[in-house]
């Protein structure tokens, strides 16, 4: 937050939550081959908790399926995040976030890639570049409190 208490968008929208993927035969099946979508993946992305206030990332718009691409075969997954202002300190915070849940859900084999929305924050291109850097997310990971504020991120909240 800037100025210590001060919320940089103290009165974001809110959007209503998307139903629950529904389970077909064929999910629950073990047998069957089951390639990764999309719809997995914002599954997995949209409960992550906002830095800034007490709801997710999908309640306010800042990740949407239509904005995440996954192709099995070529094991790649995008995801692209709109953060809530033109301004916003936390993106870099929020595609770490990001970046930790799907490195840490998804098989090693995917090349995961993480980005701002184009034309909606300030400083998008070196967010980007941060979140693209595998030595600069490494070391974010290393430091402790950093970590720490990822995980509250991550933590599952009560609805």
């Amino acid at each position: 937050m800037s100025g210590g208490t001060r919320l940089e968008n103290a009165n974001p929208l809110i959007f209503q939550r998307s139903g629950d993927r529904l389970l077909t035969a064929t999910d629950e099946d073990e047998d069957a081959a089951d390639p990764i979508d999309d719809r997995e993946i914002f599954d997995l992305i949209r409960s992550i908790n906002d830095p800034e206030h007490p709801l997710s990332l999908e309640e306010l718009n800042v990740v949407e399926q239509m904005r995440v691409n996954v192709n099995d075969e070529e094991s790649t997954v995008s995801v692209e995040f709109t953060p809530t202002i033109p301004h916003c300190s936390m993106a870099t915070l929020i595609g770490l976030s990001l970046k930790v849940k799907l490195l840490r859900s998804l098989p090693d084999r995917f090349k995961i890639d993480v980005h701002i929305t184009p034309g909606t924050h300030a400083s998008e291109d070196a967010v980007n570049k941060q979140l693209a850097d595998k030595e600069r997310v490494a070391a974010a990971l290393e430091n402790s409190q950093l970590l720490e504020v990822v995980n509250q991120c991550l933590s599952t909240r009560t609805m």
